[in-house]
């Protein structure tokens, strides 16, 4: 920048103005020095949310930066009635730091106390905090330009007044000039002269201002498109949109120069205000609560008492005298760099938490390696146990702030939180903000909608966009990429529109929300750290500034995260107490171990080394076991063979990408199979217990301990170096590193050969602080799972009660896997949630699809009303005492669908037909009782005819089980198979069961039928389409793979529900059943020449036996060319010596269809095909 400049930008917007502005905060240096333009001013709209990232990133890059807000303001009060008047917006700029805290008051004034209205200050508000800011008046959209549009003279001019009396010396009277195609815009127009005059009458200086938005013109309709992805509107739409002009672009020094050369002092002064506004928001230490008048010695007592305490009760891995001197040493660590108070303040809220019965996790991420965390229990694993690194955690050769993850029960997270508001006081306490992105299928999809495209086209182009990881790939890689993506773009102008905008809006920022974890906690008001923002669905303020950025404003994160495992396992103890056991005692009374005093019902008590456990592991039986409910995991828990909890924390570490390829490895040195690899006699036992393989961060710096004389805080620099691949760093350490294993006699060849396996595992290895923790977690899943799997998986259910595809894997394991007893809904034997009643499960009836907990809970307590457990007799029963219409007529739709009203009438039909008559009944007879109408001889109610119920006959039983499966989201009762499979077997079609058992013998192929429960189709890299389907049988689920041949002919009879017969080659691969389809077909199609059979009818009574044969005849008319059998009926009456055979003497058709309409009938006991 040679020369001084001329103009400087003073209203700019950055993504930080969420779908308004398109300048990128790191493109912003550059821009400025191409302009050279030594400072600039970022305005976003209503936000400070870059104001520190800004400040310190324009500094670091040679440019002034400006720190401002564009502030939305009341400036006129709508009168009553009226709708509330658009506010309007003025530009304040921070002089100094003074002004830079008032910036962030009103900052928080925008958002906070304000109910659900858009964010704006007022006059009021902008009086209180006007020190040190320098005020624009905000051109035409500012309140003088809004009150000149309006044609008000006076109050323009009584504003303006305002303004200059609440900042002296410090209003600048704001122009703008945008001209468009048509000219220059006409509100910019009309209050241009009226905005000059007054400066001049009252002696103000005039700025000129660009309204920025984005850096070239060539950018404009993109932005135009984002704009309505904002309002939700449309590109062509011509009214009731906001509309800017090409002209918003990051304009140069010359062209605002040329622009306003009629009023050179409004150019001018912009440099003027530069001049004026140097202050520079900074980067402030850590900043914590006092917990302590000396936290020091506070620490240090609880820390020692602490460890008496864990020492009284736990088996010693070292020597005592080994645990104090570990905890003496952290703690001088912990004392030297400051952080007493930051263990003080996580241990006094995990106490707390503790203390009300929240469960809280043993540990999570490198502070599970803290022997004095250990000691104040924010951990509950012993860290010299598992052999973990403090180093890891908290290195003195480092310094950063210690980062305690603390998971606690998802349901009551938030009431750790509520304490730590009331003890710190609510204003020092808040949560952070985070920002959504406009990745490249969301603005594909996006645009398409202002583009209005068709829904189909745009949803076919968003999924065209390659996955990677769990992020979509950039429309830019994509068009690389994907030919087809590239074609649709050449056949048509609209994508290639589409696509091009998506790729100039692509990562601007969407939306604010707030982080799922992280808590600050200040020392005083946050909001004279940072300005505030109020999420509309929290009741807490927010950060403006996000994660990084908040802690280099000096404030302290803490989080507070939900783990669903944890609510899983209390709810599980919850289910053993409510049987009336302990948890170490089983349901047969064995008792399963010797529960430590005062730990009766602990889970962090179980001891480690259940038999019953690891064979549930070594089985891999861990469906809803925490971390190993994969099939992968499953694969590699049969060949691994845990026995010990090593294993388990050694495979959480190993199944990743990247380690997973040692996995064979470890399981054939761990079974015997392959000779452990020594590495060098040095450090051969560091690798001992993880079968000679490096899997653990913390091996990598102890190898460097060992092998080359590294202090373990300098081994944790170096292995950062290596996972982060920070040439320069490596390049150092290495020489360093050989010159230390030498003086141990290594030599340099080997201490090379040492180095680059570091380097290569440091990359990605595990901390094994984290693993050793959640594989605990892991560990108390599968140690309920094994010695109380009733209230294991009633505990698994309850978490995940309204997720209906997790609940169908869940009740399988149930039902087949665990072969455990349960009771199907019932509004008499079931609660709202599932339940364990003298050891069976107890199906919830919140569990059903629409229907809700808190729904079913009305039906629940008014079993219990009478403080026992009342069963309904019938339904009139149950609309007496159940107030029908606030349970909601859905809901009792998907009680009779899913058979709940079973015991009050088995015709589950009828009970559907009749519920808006019942629901009638209920509701008369509940505002009576409410309006104290009650009869004076009886009950309210009585004086009520009974309503007539439906007289309609049942549902055939394929209805009744797809009802049913509406209802509950999987087959509970039956499955719609049944009828089908004796013309299956006569057909040679196989279960599940059969197919896998004769797979274990090798590959095959097999016939099998199935039901369809759903499809995803992909395309292959060649562009080839496959699917996979998922079907069920009577025995269970399983996968299909089709590739695209048998995929396009087979389509249409893969839509969901419906009943297949498929050839598929069959192999087993790691104890896995692997299905390649090569043909599928309708099943009525494929039993319909099954052969002949004959059919046994079970019946209660005589009158049966017309309507059997009534049915019979309408088939065989129907179905003249169809096989026949013979029809035997059985009459069973207690009355007679034994059952009455009875012979129609002719043949019928026998098919699933007919025999499931028999099976309707009343009268009708069974049906067997023969």
């Amino acid at each position: 920048m040679t020369q001084s400049p001329r103009f400087i930008h003073l209203r700019t917007h950055t993504e930080y103005s969420l779908l308004e502005g398109a300048l990128r905060l790191k493109k912003l240096p550059d821009l400025c020095k191409a302009a050279e333009m030594p400072a600039i001013a970022v305005t976003d709209t209503n936000n400070m949310f870059s104001a520190l990232e800004f400040s310190v990133t324009l500094s670091g890059a040679g440019v002034q930066p400006i720190l401002g807000c564009q502030v939305d303001m009341t400036y006129q009060q709508a009168a009553p009635g009226e709708k509330p008047r658009t506010p309007a917006s003025l530009v304040l700029l921070a002089q100094s730091e003074v002004g830079y805290e008032n910036l962030m008051k009103l900052n928080s004034c925008l958002y906070l106390d304000k109910g659900h209205q858009l964010p704006q200050v007022t006059i009021d508000e902008l009086e209180q905090y006007s020190a040190g800011l320098i005020c624009l008046t905000g051109g035409p959209n500012g309140p003088i330009g809004l009150l000149l549009q309006q044609g008000q003279l006076p109050a323009a001019q009584e504003m303006m007044q305002r303004l200059k009396s609440i900042f002296p010396d410090r209003l600048y009277v704001e122009l703008q000039r945008h001209p468009g195609e048509g000219g220059q815009p006409e509100a910019e127009k009309t209050t241009e002269r009226g905005h000059i005059e007054m400066a001049y009458a009252m002696d103000l200086p005039l700025v000129a201002t660009n309204d920025v938005y984005f850096p070239k013109t060539e950018m404009y309709e993109a932005h135009d498109a984002l704009i309505c992805i904002s309002e939700g509107a449309y590109v062509d739409q011509a009214e009731g949109r906001r509309r800017l002009t090409a002209q918003h672009y990051f304009k140069s020094q010359q062209e605002m120069v040329t622009l306003f050369a009629d009023l050179p002092e409004a150019i001018e002064n912009t440099v003027e205000i530069a001049k004026r506004c140097a202050f520079m928001a900074y980067r402030r230490d850590p900043i914590l609560p006092k917990f302590a008048d000396d936290e020091v010695a506070e620490l240090r007592r609880q820390a020692n008492e602490g460890l008496q305490a864990r020492l009284a009760v736990i088996p010693h891995a070292v020597t005592v005298e080994e645990y104090q001197k570990r905890l003496d040493f952290e703690l001088d660590i912990i004392e030297g760099m400051g952080f007493p108070g930051y263990f003080l303040i996580v241990a006094d809220f995990i106490h707390w938490g503790k203390e009300q019965g929240i469960p809280v996790g043993p540990g999570r991420g490198s502070g599970a390696g803290s022997l004095v965390a250990y000691a104040l229990t924010v951990t509950d694993l012993d860290p010299l146990r598992y052999s973990l690194l403090f180093e890891r955690f908290l290195n003195p050769e480092r310094v950063s702030m210690p980062d305690f993850d603390i998971d606690f029960c998802m349901d009551r997270r938030e009431e750790v939180i509520r304490y730590v508001q009331q003890k710190y006081g609510r204003d020092r306490v808040g949560q952070i903000i985070t920002f959504g992105a406009l990745l490249s299928k969301a603005a594909v999809r996006d645009i398409g909608r202002v583009l209005q495209m068709p829904y189909g086209q745009v949803d076919r182009l968003s999924k065209l966009i390659p996955v990677e990881g769990v992020k979509p790939m950039s429309i830019a890689d994509s068009l690389k990429e994907e030919p087809r993506l590239r074609e649709e773009a050449r056949n048509e102008e609209v994508v290639d529109r589409l696509l091009t905008y998506g790729q100039q809006v692509e990562g601007l920022l969407r939306n604010a929300s707030t982080h799922a974890a992280g808590v600050v906690i200040g020392d005083r008001p946050i909001d004279e750290l940072v300005p505030l923002y109020q999420d509309p669905r929290s009741d807490m303020p927010a950060t403006q500034f996000n994660m990084k950025w908040v802690e280099q404003a000096g404030l302290v994160k803490f989080d507070f995260l939900g783990l669903k495992t944890l609510t899983v396992i209390q709810s599980a103890v919850d289910l053993i107490k409510g049987e009336g056991r302990d948890l170490h005692i089983a349901a047969d009374g064995t008792q399963l171990y010797d529960p430590p005093t005062g730990a009766v019902n602990e889970i962090n008590a179980i001891p480690l080394d259940d038999i019953p456990t690891y064979k549930l592991y070594a089985a891999a039986k861990t469906v809803a076991v925490f971390q190993v409910e994969s099939s992968g995991m499953m694969d590699a828990l049969k060949r691994m063979k845990p026995n010990c909890i090593e294993d388990i924390v050694a495979l959480v570490a190993l199944y990743r990408p990247g380690p997973m390829e040692n996995i064979p490895t470890y399981c054939e040195v761990k079974n015997g199979l392959k000779e452990i690899e020594s590495v060098h006699p040095l450090i051969d036992h560091l690798l001992a217990e993880t079968q000679g393989i490096i899997i653990y961060q913390e091996q990598v710096m102890q190898i460097a301990q060992v092998m080359a004389g590294y202090s373990l805080g300098g081994a944790d620099l170096l292995r950062r170096a290596m996972g982060k691949k920070i040439k320069e760093a490596m390049d150092a350490e290495r020489p360093k590193f050989e010159k230390g294993a030498a003086e141990n006699g290594v030599p340099p060849k080997k201490a090379s050969e040492v180095f680059d396996l570091l380097e290569k595992f440091a990359n990605y290895g595990f901390n094994k602080s984290h693993a050793a923790a959640y594989a605990v977690v892991s560990y108390q899943t599968g140690w309920l799972k094994a010695n109380h799997p009733v209230e294991f998986m009633g505990g698994v259910m309850n978490c995940d009660i309204h997720l209906t595809d997790k609940l169908a894997v869940y009740f399988e394991e149930v039902r087949k896997g665990l072969g455990l007893p349960y009771v199907p809904p019932c509004v008499n034997r079931s609660d709202a949630m599932f339940n364990v009643v003298n050891g069976e499960l107890v199906y919830a009836l919140g569990a059903l699809k629409n229907v809700g907990v808190e729904a079913m809970k009305l039906v629940t307590a008014a079993r219990r009303a009478d403080g026992g457990d009342r069963p309904f007799v019938n339904l009139f029963d149950f609309a007496r005492r159940v107030d029908l219409k606030k349970v909601g007529k859905r809901p009792l739709e998907m009680l009779a669908r899913a058979g709940g009203f079973d015991q009050l009438d088995p015709n589950r039909r009828r009970v559907f037909d009749s519920l808006e008559p019942l629901v009638g009944y209920s509701s008369a007879i509940h505002e009576q009782k409410n309006s104290n109408q009650v009869s004076l001889f009886g009950d309210a109610g009585e004086d009520l005819p009974e309503p007539r119920l439906s007289g309609t006959p049942d549902w055939l039983p394929a209805e009744r089980l797809s009802e049913e499966f509406k209802a509950i989201g999987f087959y509970l009762s039956g499955h719609p198979l049944d009828d089908y499979m004796p013309a299956l077997k006569r057909k040679g079609a196989m279960t599940l069961d059969e197919v896998m058992e004769k797979a274990r013998r090798g590959p095959f192929l097999a016939k099998m039928a199935g039901v369809v429960a759903g499809r995803q189709e992909r395309k292959s890299a060649r562009g080839n389409r496959f699917a996979f389907a998922q079907l069920s049988d009577t025995t269970g689920g399983f996968e299909v793979t089709l590739f695209s041949e048998a995929l396009e002919k087979s389509r249409e009879h893969l839509e969901t529900g419906a009943k297949v017969v498929l050839t598929a080659e069959a192999t087993m691969e790691s104890d896995q059943l692997k299905l390649l389809a090569r043909s599928v077909g309708p099943i009525d199609a494929a039993v319909a020449d099954a052969g002949n059979s004959s059919l046994r009818v079970y019946i209660t009574e005589a009158a049966a036996v017309s309507t059997v044969a009534t049915v019979l005849e309408e088939a065989r008319a129907a179905a003249k060319n169809a096989s026949r059998g013979e029809v035997l009926m059985y009459l069973q009456d207690p009355t007679l010596p034994g059952d009455v055979e009875l012979d129609l003497g002719q043949y019928f058709p026998i098919n699933p269809q007919i025999k499931g309409a028999i099976k309707s009938l009343d009268g009708v006991l069974d049906v067997e095909e023969i």
